[in-house]
């Protein structure tokens, strides 16, 4: 007699550093057992055999932002999260800007939670904020469900988020002493060495005005009082090369420290980036191969922990691209729905695998935000959060097939490698390649150190 449990069923299943076949069994939501030997169809309700489709963990982003309330016209969950599955990511972390309120107090993250009810196609997890004179909010928005707190060392691009100085960083710093959360920073400094002389439709004068010398600065701040405080430290969206050996010897030293780069750093480089297309245009910048080459070195030497989108999406006309102003348009690349076929697609050439994608991706971008306890591997008891792809289809980038709300991309028109057919989170289809997105939200709240919330938001 079938008992009310699916049944995943592939030739090749990502399972703990192999490929095999496996019959997936799941059951309100989660792996009962993954079975590598013999099973019964006629023991599920409901089995799909998906062939030589690869099944693999869903990817949990780390770094997005939502925007969502107070600036809907850049982003949304609705639209984000729609963007993730089709991507086959299954879980985001949202950053606490650029929404307004910013998710800098308690009553903001109460806010946030309200504004994406009943809007997210996969599990959003949340980061709050660490602004000047907000030391006392972090605990309680960390007992809220809050999974960490980010701060800029630099003007963050909107005055409603206020960058710290050193004082307001060890305030908080020591406030978050005993906790386990984690601080993210932004690591920039200004520096006298960063200025806008040149062309502003050149990429070059951009590139110039963030030199890797202002990354450098503030990752050896965050070094220093991550070893002071110890603390959990993570340095978001490394884009300098330049300032790993200071990482590397906080490490050695003990520091609680890790660190993330992003997709477009790994697969853009300023030798290639158009004058006067500002889509290209983030911060830190998009900087030479030759930097490129050693952030994937640092890749597979364990330097970098994880790979994330930071996906960061404005209005299409505050790109500024009938101008072409680099130095004025707006700062941020929207890429959360390709973030597994970008990193596919160029991993390969330096001798990465599949294997190295699910642990900077999966694994440790879920131990990250808190999660590795049920996200980030097929396993029994954790979420049945998979992405169904075929590693080796190509598929064009193209206006039609994003789902994120402005249709922009440095991408458009490239052709990636690997394609996503079907993103499950827990147990749900969230996302079908030719029936496209369930017409429900699926996802639910991912709060630490709470129940989660379950029911569809």
């Amino acid at each position: 007699m079938a008992t009310h449990k699916k049944a995943f069923i592939s030739k090749r299943v990502l399972l703990d550093g192999e490929i095999k076949p496996a019959c997936i069994e799941v059951q309100n939501g989660q792996v009962c057992r993954v079975l590598t030997g013999g099973f019964n169809v006629t023991d599920y309700n409901q089995v799909q055999d998906v062939g030589n489709l690869l099944i693999m963990p869903g990817v949990v982003d780390a770094h997005v932002h939502v925007n969502e309330p107070g600036r809907t016209s850049w982003e949304g969950y609705t639209t984000a999260t729609r963007a993730a599955a089709a991507g086959g990511i299954t879980t985001i972390v949202d950053m606490p800007l650029n929404s307004i309120p910013s998710t800098t107090t308690l009553d903001a993250f109460r806010t946030k939670l309200d504004a994406a009810k009943n809007q997210c196609f996969v599990d959003v997890a949340f980061w709050g904020g660490i602004v000047p004179g907000n030391a006392e909010e972090l605990k309680p928005m960390l007992n809220a469900g809050v999974v960490g707190f980010k701060c800029f060392l630099i003007h963050s691009g909107v005055d409603d988020f206020p960058h710290v100085e050193q004082a307001d960083l060890e305030t908080a710093l020591k406030t978050l002493q005993g906790t386990d959360a984690t601080v993210l920073f932004h690591a920039e400094m200004d520096c006298a060495c960063n200025g806008s002389k040149g062309n502003p439709e050149e990429y070059r004068t951009f590139l110039e005005s963030r030199p890797a010398v202002m990354e450098e600065k503030a990752i050896d701040l965050v070094c220093e009082m991550c070893l002071k405080y110890k603390v959990k430290c993570h340095i978001v969206h490394l884009s300098a090369a330049s300032a790993l050996p200071s990482i590397v010897a906080a490490k050695e030293k003990g520091a609680p420290l890790t660190v993330e780069t992003c997709h477009h750093y790994l697969s853009l480089n300023a030798e290639t980036v158009p004058n006067g297309n500002t889509l290209y245009k983030c911060c830190p910048p998009i900087r030479e191969k030759k930097n490129q080459d050693l952030l994937w070195d640092g890749l597979k030497k364990g330097y970098i922990d994880m790979v994330v989108s930071d996906h960061s999406p404005c209005t299409p006309d505050l790109k500024l691209l009938d101008k072409g102003d680099f130095m004025a348009a707006w700062g941020g690349v929207a890429s959360v729905q390709f973030g597994l076929s970008l990193f596919w697609t160029n991993c390969r050439n330096y001798g990465m695998n599949l294997f190295d994608m699910v642990k900077l991706m999966c694994e440790n971008t879920a131990k990250l935000a808190s999660l590795s306890h049920r996200k980030g591997a097929i396993r029994a008891g954790y979420d049945a959060d998979f992405v169904i792809w075929d590693p080796d289809v190509p598929f064009e980038v193209t206006e039609d097939r994003i789902y994120y709300k402005n249709k922009v991309s440095p991408y458009m028109g490239r052709t990636l490698q690997g394609r996503v057919y079907q993103t499950v989170v827990r147990g749900n289809t969230v996302y079908a390649d030719e029936a496209g997105l369930t017409s429900s939200p699926q996802g639910g709240f991912q709060l630490k150190n709470q129940q989660d919330e379950k029911s569809k938001l």
